[in-house]
């Protein structure tokens, strides 16, 4: 069975892409001096993996990486450890062995921030609300598996929920999305909105999640 670390990245740390955030962390390993599993084959290098890998320039406060811990630390001391040689902006806060399969991950909480930088519309607030309880919200997004260049999704069956709140320069969208097999990337919400109201386009749109679920929507570890 495999070990599981739940991590934050936030700070100008959520602009280390995904590549190279997995070989900062097979660095940090080994300057902690933590040992750990390797594939097989002649070519080893370490085993790590990354559920649900986020797009550029996201933040988040739990993410999941998979490895195998050998030896050079308990699991106790392995988030102290690690964080120490990890660049700033990325914090380690548990490790523990992986009771339950990553399949099992099935939505993801999203929180996602539209700023406006000379006041929000009031108006925003209803109309992302109109948009979001839509029967159905279709939407092209990149595939390289078509001809095409791009497929279809409708976004309404992957929104299993979501609440608004407003500020003077800000609306914010608490949104639950599907994870996986399909899973919703949040920039088609933003995309959505701007196509169906450019009026009221953000001048500028964060993306931070929050927190990774089951099925009953409870947290997955």
């Amino acid at each position: 069975m495999a070990d599981r670390l739940l991590f934050s990245k936030t700070g100008r740390a959520k602009y280390i892409s995904h590549l190279d955030l997995m070989r900062t962390f097979q660095r940090a390993f080994t300057r902690a001096g933590i040992e750990i599993k390797h594939t097989q084959g002649f070519h080893k290098h370490p085993f790590v993996s990354i559920a649900l890998p986020l797009s550029l320039g996201y933040s988040s406060q739990c993410e999941i990486l998979e490895f195998g811990l050998v030896g050079g630390a308990t699991a106790e001391e392995v988030p102290a450890r690690l964080t120490a040689a990890m660049p700033e902006g990325i914090i380690i806060h548990q490790c523990y062995p992986a009771e339950r399969k990553l399949k099992e991950l099935a939505y993801v909480n999203y929180i996602i921030n539209f700023e406006y930088s000379e006041g929000r519309p009031q108006a925003s607030e209803p109309a992302m609300r109109e948009l979001l309880s839509r029967e159905s919200l279709v939407m092209q997004k990149k595939s390289n598996k078509s001809k095409k260049g791009y497929t279809e999704v409708d976004l309404i069956p992957l929104i299993k929920g979501f609440n608004l709140e407003c500020q003077s320069d800000t609306l914010t969208l608490d949104a639950v999305l599907c994870a996986q097999n399909p899973g919703l990337n949040p920039e088609l919400i933003r995309a959505a909105f701007c196509q169906a109201y450019p009026e009221y386009a953000p001048d500028f749109v964060t993306f931070h999640r929050r927190e990774v679920l089951d099925i009953d929507g409870k947290p997955f570890r």
